[in-house]
């Protein structure tokens, strides 16, 4: 079938790719001229993955109207932080209607929204789901086993997105928990931001270990304010995409942490790892929205204040172990 997917970045590659070895005909969108000639003329994305031969069935167009009317499914592989912008183009076009499935993980800064609601605000029409999971573009790309969850909220869409998703060792798995599944996705990045610098740290395997559990609880407490299923969070959007992110380095998230814990500042890091952290994007919005919902986030507060207050890592750890001692599954 045809399939637009918006964005030309890793994942997006990576799923236009997958999608295009198992029969599909896929169209890309991305403002990047010099990204679209590489594509159409090489075979290949000046951008990432450079190495890599497209399949023939691949093409890409700079023109936004041309990939939306191209099929009524519809990928958004773009950063959380400009799907608003994004959204606010596709709603000023006449395409108003078909199936759009979001890759991205992260909460909307300005105001605190789960990326659904940004949707729902600029794109009603459209039905939407979401993916999440442990799911490295990396390793998509060559066909490495993944396993994730999709979805949404209307009967049936996660299941006819399953069906055309699933192949080259990808699985998928179903869910109605919307929610639960964007919290996993941009909540974990955070901790993998925490793992990075611990491993930079030299602290040991425990302290990561400790890191990716107690991220959970935190993870676990914000959501249930928000609505989700816990047996979400404890499944492949919130745990596997947490044990993914917390120790592997295709984890940019993590990477971010690796710099920023070996004394690097947040812009130095970032302008190193050349590619968007949604971990230093979503922190923001994270620590706003648990004081204002009254969730005990110690970890997730000890990244923002590490990333935006210049406070030493060495100093947040013996704040950390210093805290009244308590049960660990009190929420």
């Amino acid at each position: 079938m045809r399939i637009t997917i918006l964005g030309a970045g890793s994942f997006g590659t990576a799923m236009a790719k997958h999608l295009a070895d198992i029969g599909n005909d896929i169209l890309m969108w991305t403002i990047d001229p010099v990204q679209s000639e590489s594509i159409n003329r090489f075979r290949c994305n000046s951008f990432c993955f450079k190495d890599t031969i497209l399949p023939q069935n691949i093409k890409c167009t700079l023109d936004l109207k041309t990939a939306l009317e191209f099929s009524d499914r519809i990928i958004m592989a773009i950063p959380a932080q400009i799907e608003r912008e994004v959204c606010g183009k596709i709603a000023a076009t006449e395409h108003k209607d078909g199936h759009m499935l979001n890759l991205a993980k992260g909460i909307e800064i300005s105001t605190g929204y789960l990326l659904h609601k940004v949707h729902e605000e600029l794109c009603p029409e459209f039905i939407y789901s979401a993916l999440s999971g442990p799911s490295h573009a990396e390793e998509v790309l060559i066909g490495c086993p993944t396993a994730v969850a999709l979805a949404s909220f209307k009967e049936g869409e996660a299941e006819s997105w399953q069906r055309i998703l699933t192949g080259n060792n990808l699985r998928i798995y179903t869910s109605d928990d919307v929610i639960g599944l964007e919290v996993g996705g941009a909540t974990k990045n955070i901790y993998a931001v925490a793992a990075g610098i611990s491993k930079a740290m030299n602290l040991g395997d425990n302290a990561i270990a400790a890191i990716a559990c107690r991220g959970l609880a935190e993870i676990m407490r914000f959501g249930k304010k928000l609505g989700a299923s816990p047996l979400t969070l404890s499944g492949l959007a919130g745990v596997g995409d947490l044990m993914v992110t917390c120790y592997s380095m295709h984890s940019r998230n993590f990477r971010l942490g690796l710099a920023i814990g070996s004394g690097k500042t947040l812009d130095e890091a970032a302008g190193e790892l050349g590619q968007v952290a949604e971990g230093a994007y979503t922190v923001r919005a994270v620590v706003e929205n648990s004081k204002k919902f009254g969730v005990d986030m110690p970890l997730a507060e000890g990244v923002y204040r590490v990333l935006y207050c210049n406070e030493k890592p060495e100093d947040l750890l013996k704040e950390l172990f210093a805290r009244p001692l308590k049960p660990e599954m009190r929420f």
